[in-house]
């Protein structure tokens, strides 16, 4: 079993930026796919991010591309992803997610993490 805890969330402006972390502990042996996804009240989860298990390739949802990077640093296990010129519409809980075989824009990982609630507002 693996645990993805995040933290990093809060409320932010509109125009602002923030970096979410997630850290995984417990069978951490092995490499893991990593990513985000995010889903706000009312609406369907969404892919943020994800970054493969050798940290070289990486994939974004349109809607967050070219204002989002994510990246891991494999000595901590943690991933983290930064986000910059935030909207409104950013608000949402965002999930760590962590697989060792799945990598992709589809929410088929099978590790989950509580989520991190980040409100975008001026």
């Amino acid at each position: 079993q693996v645990q993805l805890i995040e933290s990093g969330g809060g409320l932010v402006q509109i125009g602002g930026s923030l970096r979410l972390s997630c850290a995984a502990s417990g069978r951490t042996g092995t490499t893991y796919a990593m990513g985000w996804f995010r889903q706000s009240p009312g609406k369907e989860r969404e892919f943020v991010a994800a970054i493969a298990w050798n940290g070289l390739s990486y994939l974004y949802g349109e809607s967050v591309k070219g204002r989002a990077a994510i990246s891991r640093d494999p000595a901590e296990n943690t991933v983290y992803l930064r986000m910059v010129s935030l909207k409104p519409e950013d608000t949402a809980i965002y999930y760590c997610v962590a697989d060792e075989e799945y990598w992709g824009r589809q929410a088929a990982y099978g590790y989950w993490g509580r989520g991190t609630q980040v409100t975008v507002s001026s």
